[in-house]
Formats: structure tokens, C-alpha cells, sequence
């Protein structure tokens, strides 16, 4: 087979593989390009060395057996027999996701051991199943975002074979599969890409140091190494969606964004395989042309996570005020209501938070709601809390119920953080791996400096690096079929089949939302076509105006009656309700 590797600056190269070595030859066509041929089979370890220096992996490699320090291992791809045939014949518009970490959403922490609990996600009625990032890192166990070796699948959750059959077993209970790439850095140790050639540069920076070179010299070679990462994971795994880590990072100075080439060739790609593909921005910009069609001048996303929407409703549901959530907490039920209508909260407004100005208005008529992924709880405004508790680590079930009305009856497409549809009474912590000791005490140190400049008390900083923070973080499966957990997951379920059944609340026409509440009472209410949505998040009953023609009841958490005759809803405490029109 035909080896091949993009080394610049590099004299020499020498193949190694199995037991033979090969110098690898220039290729006369691709400037920086070595190529050459060597007897190889699906397993075989290779790996290339330049200037007679170490044997380092492929930067494309497909698989790494020992982990991101060790040999390369050749993946044949066409040996796999995919039993379902590609993902369900959806986009975004009316889907439901839910965000899961293989790690921890077993004890086994794999991807063989993750896929047995799908059927759970069928009857829970999800569409799509979105899986943390999986590229190899040190160490077993990681949330995934210090990866390395963008092409290839962390061995200890399985390997490239693992996530095939868990795409497959997906698709053939009509599940979509989505993957978290991290594509604006990769991690601190065993990341050999500098040896290779100008994959970063000094021109900018991001919190993680040197950025990804996208505009720099030889970024024309980097840009396309991380397309074709992503149209990997999308071809030679059958993936239907990529939701891309923070792209604000993503320093690009170019004429043409790196995002906006990406979006061309993932939309191509989509139409050679006759099947709908999407990507899904972490970005905190405030920038509607990230998920503005090309055609419009935009970049050509199909979505981005809503971080506005998450912080109006965490702050309307907690009362919390601390970092960024200072902007929402001065009127949270003010704050909860703009996002509803107007997908940004801050769309040129002054971000006391930032010290300055901060987004751009959505154009409701071109930019449809289910652009905007809506959701209570994430990887992210979970593990980045000191001790990584949830919603359901201090708030009764009956908001945790209110919160999941506001995320599944809302105009976003919803998405759910694993354990989250059974109030799960697992906490979700930062935990690390690492193999190198002196990074594991940098990032034990960091991890609890952090934190006590916010007051709290170091020692009780979960330790990344202690197994038992992991060990804490694992769901207990045995939690949804008993008490508060088990009504909180019949609630998620009744919302979702609601949502699937009924089309206003798919509809996604934000200018359509119509949005009434009380901020000192503490209720929301809003209309969804023919469907009126009451939240009371106070701890007394509430009169929400909902109404006086004929509306029944559709669903609620606590036993309500019928609107009075002058329109009146009355809502018990910490409860919600979903009401129908004649």
C-alpha cells in the first residue's frame, strides 16, 4: 500500500512498518509531500521518521493501538460489513439531541458497553445521539478534549471497530449519530504535529497557546488536514453531524473562513452520498452569520449551541449570579423571554460580564429557530462547576421538570445531557488521566487555584487526577426505574412524545413565539401556534394568563385545572403545564 506523509521542512523521511524500512520518496506533484510503497495489511504498525530523528505517528493516523506516543496502525476500512444502512433521513429541523460521554455513561466506559443502552434512548425519543469527543488522549479516562491524532478513535473505548459498530447499532434503531470534534487545538502531550510542519502559529492565540495555523504560511495544507478529518469521520464512519468545540477560536484571517470551506465540503459531501449532513458551532460571538446559508453571506453552519438561552433559564431556575450569568440574573425571566423570541440575549447590548458591547441581532425572517440548539445542562456548565453538580444536586423535581419544559416545548432543538431525563444523582466532574506527572500536578494545581480565587476551599476541589473523580462521574443505571428519577423520566418522555407529535412545537418561526411573564411572581408563559406553555418556577401557585377559549389540559407535573373564565391558569408551585386550544 501506498504510504504517504506532508513534511515541509524535512530533508529525510524513512518509513518504518512491521519490520521493513523505506525512504520515502518527494512527490513531484504536492510541494512538501513524501510518499512511497511498502507491504502492509489492516493491524500493521508503521510510523515515520524525519532527518533521522524518532519514530513518530502518522499525523493522519487512523489508529493508535499504545496511545498517541506509540506506532501508527493501518485501518482498512472496507473490511467492516455494516449491517444498517446510513443514519435517518433528517437534518436538525425537529430533531431532539442528547449529549453523551462514553466514559461515563457506563462503568465500563466504552463504546461496546454504551451502545447497549440505546434502546433507552429510542424509548426516551431522542433523534440523535451526540458522543463527546473521541480522538486518542493519554491515559484511559478524559472528557476528550485534549486530544490528539484528529483521524483516529481513543483504544481504550474500542478503537475504530467500536465506534462503527455503535454508528451501526444507532442507525438500525433509527437513531442519528453526532460527534464533538475539537479542531482549534489539540492537547499538551503527545501532539507531534510541530515536528511535521507549520500546523500552529505564533501570529495568534488562544487560551490553549499557539492557534491552529489557518492563515499563516503553509495553512493551505493545515486547512485541508482538518477537512478531511471531518469529512472522515462523516465518510469512513457513517457519522451524520459534527458539532465543532469552540469556533471562536479559530483565528482565520482569510478572505474564505476555514468554516465557510468546511461548510462547502461537508455539504458536497452530502450530496455525493445522498444523505443530510450537518454542523453544529460552540462559538460565544453573538454572530448570526455563523449560521447564515454561504449563499447569504454567511458561514454556512447549520446550527450553533445556545449558551444565551442555557444562562437565562439557569439563572431564572437557580437564582445564581456569579461570572457571566451577572448579565442575565438582573431580570431573569426578562432575559429567558428576549432569547425565546429573539434567539440572542446579547445582540448588540452591553455585556457587563465582557466590559463592553457584545453580539448582533438574529434575522428572525431568514434564520429559522432550530438554528439555535437549546438546552439546561451540558458537559460544559456542569463539569466546569467546582464540584460538578447538576440541577438535580439542589433543585427539586419539580423544577428540574420546569427546566425540561422550557428546553422540549421551546422553538430550539432541544438537547439533553446524558442522566439529565432522570434527574440523574450523579455528579459530573473534571477528571484527567494523565500520563506525564508533572502535567498532572499542573492541572491539579490550576484546577484548585481556579476555584479559590472564586472562595472556594482547595481541598474540596475534586483531584482530576484521583480515579474516583471518574468514578463519581459514571451514571448509576440503576436510578431511572425508581422513585423521583423514574416520574422526572416519564416527564421527559411524555414532553418529547408531545413534541414529536405536535407541529407548532417544531415550528420554527421565532417571530411567531409570543411571550408573556412576571418577574417578581416568577412565571413564564408563552404560545406555541395552538399550544400555551405555563412555567411556574416560584414556590407558590401562580395565575398565568393562558387564555379563555376552550383550552384543555395536554400534559402537566402537578394536577391542574381548566383556565377560569377570565383566562387565568392556576399553577402550583414549581410546577408547568401544556395546554391545547379548541
Amino acid at each position: 500500500m501506498q504510504f504517504e506523509v506532508w513534511a515541509p521542512e524535512a530533508d529525510r523521511v524513512t518509513l518504518y512498518c512491521d519490520d521493513t524500512t523505506r525512504a520515502l520518496e518527494r512527490d513531484p506533484g504536492r510541494e512538501g509531500w513524501w510518499a512511497g510503497d511498502a507491504d502492509a495489511v489492516d493491524g500493521s504498525r508503521y510510523g515515520f521518521a524525519l532527518d533521522d530523528g524518532p519514530v513518530l505517528p502518522d499525523p493522519r493516523s487512523r489508529r493508535q493501538p499504545d496511545g498517541p506516543d506509540g506506532l501508527s496502525a493501518v485501518v482498512d476500512h472496507g473490511r467492516y460489513v455494516w449491517r444498517s444502512p446510513s443514519g435517518p433521513d433528517r437534518g436538525l429541523p425537529g430533531a431532539v439531541l442528547y449529549e453523551l460521554h462514553v466514559g461515563t455513561y457506563t462503568r465500563e466506559g466504552t463504546l461496546d458497553a454504551a451502545a447497549e443502552h440505546l434502546a433507552h434512548l429510542v424509548e426516551l425519543g431522542v433523534t440523535h445521539v451526540e458522543l463527546m469527543p473521541l480522538c486518542p488522549f493519554p491515559g484511559r479516562h478524559g472528557w476528550g478534549y485534549e486530544g490528539v491524532s484528529p483521524w483516529a478513535v481513543h483504544e481504550p473505548y474500542g478503537g475504530p471497530e467500536a465506534l462503527k459498530r455503535f454508528v451501526d447499532m444507532a442507525h438500525g434503531l433509527g437513531l442519528g449519530v453526532v460527534l464533538d470534534v475539537v479542531q482549534n487545538h489539540l492537547g499538551p502531550s503527545g501532539n507531534h504535529l510541530p515536528a511535521f510542519g507549520p500546523y500552529f502559529t505564533e501570529t495568534h492565540h488562544t487560551p490553549w497557546g499557539a492557534a491552529v495555523n489557518l492563515d499563516a504560511p503553509g495553512s493551505d495544507e493545515v486547512r485541508a488536514y482538518f477537512v478531511g478529518s471531518a469529512l472522515a469521520w462523516l465518510r469512513d464512519y457513517r457519522i451524520d453531524g459534527l458539532r465543532l468545540d469552540a469556533v471562536h477560536a479559530l483565528r482565520d484571517t482569510r478572505a474564505v473562513h476555514f468554516l465557510e470551506e468546511l461548510s462547502a465540503a461537508v455539504d458536497e459531501l452530502a450530496e455525493e452520498q445522498g444523505r443530510p449532513l450537518f454542523l453544529v458551532g460552540e462559538s460565544d460571538l453573538g454572530d448570526p452569520r455563523l449560521i447564515t446559508p454561504r449563499t447569504h453571506g454567511g458561514l454556512g453552519l447549520q446550527a450553533q449551541w445556545s449558551d444565551d438561552f442555557h444562562h437565562a433559564l439557569h439563572t431564572a431556575v437557580t437564582g445564581e449570579s456569579q461570572g457571566y450569568y451577572a448579565d442575565f440574573a438582573k431580570a431573569p425571566m426578562a432575559a429567558l423571554a428576549k432569547t425565546l423570541t429573539r434567539g440572542y440575549f446579547h445582540d448588540g447590548t452591553y455585556s457587563s460580564f465582557r466590559g463592553r458591547h457584545h453580539g448582533r441581532p438574529i434575522d428572525r425572517s431568514r434564520t429559522p429557530a432550530h438554528r439555535l440548539l437549546g438546552y439546561a445542562q451540558t458537559h460544559d456548565q456542569i463539569g466546569n462547576r467546582a464540584q460538578g453538580d447538576r440541577l438535580s444536586a439542589t433543585h427539586s423535581p419539580g423544577l428540574l421538570a420546569c427546566a425540561a419544559t422550557l428546553v422540549l416545548t421551546g422553538p430550539f432543538t432541544p438537547m439533553l445531557f446524558m442522566g439529565e431525563e432522570w434527574g440523574a444523582g450523579t455528579p459530573w466532574q473534571f477528571f484527567t488521566d494523565h500520563t506525564d506527572p508533572a502535567l498532572a500536578e499542573a492541572v491539579r494545581k490550576g484546577r484548585r487555584r481556579e476555584f479559590g480565587a472564586h472562595g472556594w476551599a482547595e481541598d474540596d476541589i475534586p483531584d482530576p487526577q484521583d480515579p474516583a473523580t471518574r468514578e463519581r462521574s459514571c451514571l448509576d443505571w440503576s436510578e431511572p426505574h425508581s422513585g423521583d428519577h423514574a416520574r422526572v423520566l416519564a416527564w421527559y418522555r411524555e414532553l418529547i412524545a408531545l413534541r414529536r407529535g405536535r407541529a407548532d412545537l417544531t415550528d420554527s418561526d421565532l417571530a411567531a413565539v409570543r411571550v408573556a411573564y412576571d418577574e417578581e411572581a416568577r412565571w413564564i408563559a408563552y404560545r406555541r401556534g395552538d399550544l400555551r406553555v405555563a412555567v411556574n418556577l416560584s414556590d407558590r401557585p401562580a395565575a398565568v394568563p393562558v387564555g379563555r377559549n376552550g383550552y384543555r389540559v395536554l400534559a402537566a407535573w402537578e394536577p391542574v385545572g381548566l383556565p377560569a373564565e377570565d383566562g387565568l391558569l392556576t399553577v402550583p408551585p414549581e410546577s408547568c403545564a401544556v395546554l391545547v386550544g379548541p
